[in-house]
């Protein structure tokens, strides 16, 4: 199905999801305001099935918008697949595109990393719904925020749920060696080392490590091995091979395993979102997203929604006065971010570097049935 087609249907659901928000920064715009909201996200490889989510839910934001004030914002997708190295060769295609006006993504944090500076010096915001390296808003780039919450929030209160709710004694922390894992392991296996636990920091490649040598290195004593991995279908290799091995040692993932292939019963997961699926805020949308994708809802989808709303509802609001298809007039808008009521429940405005003001994690365990379970 063609994007534009797809649109279109988004657009007729529309009227169920507007009424749904509200906004304290939406003003109306002008019908004659239009303009790209780029859309870079992994749209094919082996986590494709977030990209997608994550584009439908960005879809559905920019097409909600349109239906409310009379505008014609369209996307355009930019497929990174989850790669640095991909992700760098579309930043140069996002730049030359005139008509972009912000980007919700991308994905990964390696893929801020990567791009970040290119788009930044040409004033084209990225906003992020699951990028969550603490260091991403040390102040590299200006251009970046994220209506989620960091890892500097992320590891310490994982390490401390671990520890203070699980009882943790001794955990084993794999560190995917990528800019997301390396810095969410550093974080959680400070926290654990002042909380006084027995740690063992086991470094592996992003590609091709062997998991079942990995879990001879966990010994019988170990209570949790914590994962830092942005596939979650990894996660699950090793939850299977310490079971297979008769290790009494649970796997406990960060917001990269809250995926469906992250399955087996017991083991826990943190994300940077709420299940949206029972909020009564996010019924509509979440109503229109099933309805016309076919899919179910996962914590990766609704962040995807909020920013393409920030970015939108930005591009409108400079439009409205005057600058319409202003990049810079677009990013400062951005920074004034000041909604009263998200999808996920929240409200939401930026610090000054880019952060979600207020934001949590949740941590989930999944049940026999292989649905999660909020437990914290």
């Amino acid at each position: 199905m063609k994007k534009t087609t797809r649109l279109g249907v988004v657009a007729a659901s529309a009227a169920l999801v507007v009424s749904g928000l509200t906004t304290g920064t939406a003003s109306a715009a002008p019908t004659a305001c239009s303009g790209v909201i780029g859309i870079v996200a992994p749209l094919t490889g082996g986590v494709a099935f977030i990209g997608k989510e994550q584009q439908g839910f960005a879809q559905l934001a920019v097409a909600d918008y349109n239906a409310k004030n009379g505008t014609t914002f369209t996307t355009k997708d930019y497929d990174t697949q989850l790669d640095a190295a991909q992700a760098s060769t579309q930043a140069p295609n996002i730049v030359a595109n005139k008509e972009v006006l912000g980007a919700m993504g991308p994905a990964g944090s390696q893929e801020v990393l990567a791009i970040g500076g290119l788009l930044g010096a040409n004033n084209i915001a990225l906003v992020s719904p699951s990028a969550t390296r603490t260091n991403l808003t040390a102040g590299t780039f200006p251009n970046f925020y994220r209506p989620i919450p960091n890892d500097g929030l992320q590891g310490p209160g994982d390490a401390t749920y671990m520890v203070k709710t699980l009882k943790a004694k001794e955990v084993v922390v794999i560190e995917e060696k990528t800019a997301y894992g390396t810095g969410l392991a550093k974080e959680v296996v400070t926290t654990l080392k002042a909380l006084k636990v027995k740690v063992t920091n086991i470094a592996v490649n992003e590609k091709n490590a062997d998991y079942a040598a990995v879990v001879t290195r966990v010994s019988k004593t170990t209570n949790f091995v914590f994962v830092t991995f942005q596939d979650a279908a990894k996660s699950e290799q090793v939850a299977q091979e310490l079971i297979k091995q008769k290790k009494k040692a649970v796997v406990f993932g960060s917001d990269g395993s809250d995926q469906p292939t992250f399955k087996t019963p017991g083991t826990y997961v943190s994300a940077f979102a709420p299940d949206v699926n029972g909020l009564p805020v996010a019924a509509a949308v979440v109503a229109a997203y099933k309805a016309t994708y076919k899919a179910e809802v996962t914590t990766f989808g609704p962040p995807a929604y909020v920013a393409a709303q920030v970015i939108v509802e930005a591009a409108g609001r400079a439009c409205a006065a005057g600058k319409p298809n202003d990049r810079a007039a677009v990013l400062a808008e951005i920074a004034k971010t000041n909604i009263k009521q998200t999808i996920m429940g929240n409200a939401l405005s930026f610090t000054a570097t880019g952060d979600v003001k207020g934001g949590r994690f949740y941590i989930f365990k999944t049940q026999a049935d292989g649905k999660r379970k909020l437990v914290g």
